[in-house]
Parts: C-alpha cells; structure tokens; sequence
C-alpha cells in the first residue's frame, strides 16, 4: 500500500477487488460506511449535511464523531470534514480547525483504486498537531485494511445490499 506524507496530509493507496459502483456504496451509505469503519453514525450522506454517531472500536465507544459532508461525485470523489483524533472526553474541538477526507475512485485493472487523502494538519493547533497527524496516518492503514476486508465479505455485501432495496 503506497503511502505518501508531507506535515500537512496524509495520502493512502490501495486497489480494492469490487467494481467502483460496489466501492462507492460502501463509502457512502451510512450502514455501509459504519460496518467498515467502525463507528454508529445516523443519517444519510449528503453534501452539506453534519452526520454524527459514536465510534464502536473498543476503549472508543465514548468517542461522538462528527464529520460534515463536503462533496458527492456519484462513483468518483466523496469527501468530509472532520475534527482529527478528537477524542479527548470533555473537550469542544468546534473552535478548532477541520481537516478534509477525500475519497477518490477509479477504475484499475482488478477492480478499482481508491486514494484516501487527509489534509489541513498545518491549521490543527500545534499542541495537537503531531499527534493527529500521527494516529490519522496509522489509523487510515487500519481503515484500508477494514475497507478490503467489508469488500471481501460477499455475504454481508448482499445482506447490506438487500436491506437497501428494501428501505
């Protein structure tokens, strides 16, 4: 999985064994994103929408993830905003500045390739700067991982996919 870094992003590459249409639901329907990613968000994505849910990796739980959603290009870019590594409890990240996911998809020859792109770590105030930057990074190898995991799981795809239909 190449990766590339500078102070103020974080880029992850990965090839996915599912065609973009298979890749852009688990992006971007909540029931989905969730399953893969590890948190409870409730709501529909949608550009312009705030959308937030609490985390469901273990030691996390008490951890409400907020994320903004940016830009929806059907199959091709989804993209947020979002307070990184907020997960101190007590604390109001809402004066901090944001940083911007992208998800961008496209077509490979086994499937499809998807780059995953963190970025606006300069602007995150410097006592948390390194930190978030630092658990991000190794977070979104983790999220690759899940991602191509969700994606392997045939049976859970259909099951996801049927309850779609059916709401």
């Amino acid at each position: 999985m190449p990766t590339t870094t500078s102070t103020d992003r974080i880029e992850k590459l990965v090839n996915l064994d599912a065609p973009r249409s298979r890749v852009w639901r688990a992006l971007t329907d909540v029931k989905q994103f969730n399953a893969w990613f590890g948190s409870a968000l409730t709501g529909t994505f949608a550009p312009g929408a705030e959308v937030k849910g609490n985390l469901t990796f273990k030691n996390y739980e008490h951890v409400v993830m907020t994320i903004w959603i940016e830009t929806m290009e059907p199959e091709r870019l989804f993209s947020f905003r979002w307070h990184p590594y907020g997960i101190e409890a007590g604390v109001d990240y809402s004066a901090e500045p944001t940083t911007l996911v992208s998800f961008t998809l496209e077509d490979a020859a086994d499937g499809t390739k998807l780059t995953i792109v963190e970025s606006g770590f300069d602007a995150i105030p410097e006592s948390r700067r390194a930190k978030a930057f630092s658990m991000n990074s190794s977070g979104w190898d983790g999220q690759v991982k899940n991602i191509q995991k969700f994606l392997a799981n045939r049976e859970e795809n259909v099951r996801l996919s049927e309850e779609n239909t059916e709401a």
